[in-house]
């Protein structure tokens, strides 16, 4: 009997709960999904706090390719105006001056339809001799009229070459004699035949003159010579 007892206070298999029943008493109580969830709160809170910068960085990233985009394709534009504006100004420019050389060509062929009538205004005044009142009358007549003309030229930008006593330029002067003489300079203009005339820089009209030439003693002479060194 007391056996049985003794048995029965130390049986091991009550053991068990006895251990269960003090791990149960000093257990804490943990609640697993409240963890979890307070686990994911602490990580987005702690996300929320990069991502913000990073969204921030990305954005600003994104602006300055944004407006390094926008300054490339302004100073693309404004090189393209510059290039507008330069072929602009030179196709001005070249009009302008196209024009304006169009209108000095009008205006010298007509100066020279006219110069033949000038000429003939010279010779007259240099010919024609009045002897009473009434040829006087007249010539002072056709002289106002030529002396007009000759005022309109002026003002149209043309002048006449004085040629005599100038030394001979082939791009002004047409030499239609030669006379040997001492008594001007070997190639300068003896005499003017036909007056020159210049529209500006333009030659309208070669003067036709007469040129100087070597004595014909000093040019024998000079052959002479040859000969002799021959």
């Amino acid at each position: 009997m007391v056996d049985d007892i003794h048995q029965t206070e130390h049986d091991p298999s009550s053991e068990p709960e006895e251990i269960e029943e003090i791990l149960e008493e000093d257990a804490v109580d943990l609640d697993f999904d409240n963890f979890v969830e307070a686990a994911a709160a602490t990580v987005e809170v702690a996300e929320a706090g990069v991502a913000p910068a990073a969204a921030d960085a990305a954005a600003l990233a994104d602006l300055e390719r944004q407006v390094a985009g926008l300054k490339a394709q302004l100073e693309d534009r404004a090189n393209q105006s510059m290039r507008i504006a330069a072929d602009f100004e030179n196709y001005r420019k070249r009009t302008s001056k196209e024009k304006d050389d169009l209108a000095n060509q009008i205006k010298g062929d007509t100066v020279i339809e006219l110069l033949p009538v000038v000429d003939n205004f010279e010779r007259a005044r240099s010919q024609i001799k009045p002897q009473t009142e009434a040829e006087m009358t007249i010539h002072k007549s056709y002289q106002s009229v030529y002396k007009q003309l000759v005022e309109t030229l002026k003002r149209l930008g043309v002048s006449a070459m004085r040629a005599e006593g100038q030394e001979f330029d082939p791009l002004l002067h047409e030499a239609v004699m030669r006379e040997p003489t001492a008594e001007h300079p070997e190639g300068s203009v003896i005499e003017e035949f036909v007056r020159g005339y210049q529209l500006g820089d333009r030659v309208l009209r070669h003067a036709m003159v007469k040129v100087a030439a070597p004595p014909e003693n000093l040019a024998d002479g000079g052959e002479a010579a040859a000969d002799v060194d021959q």
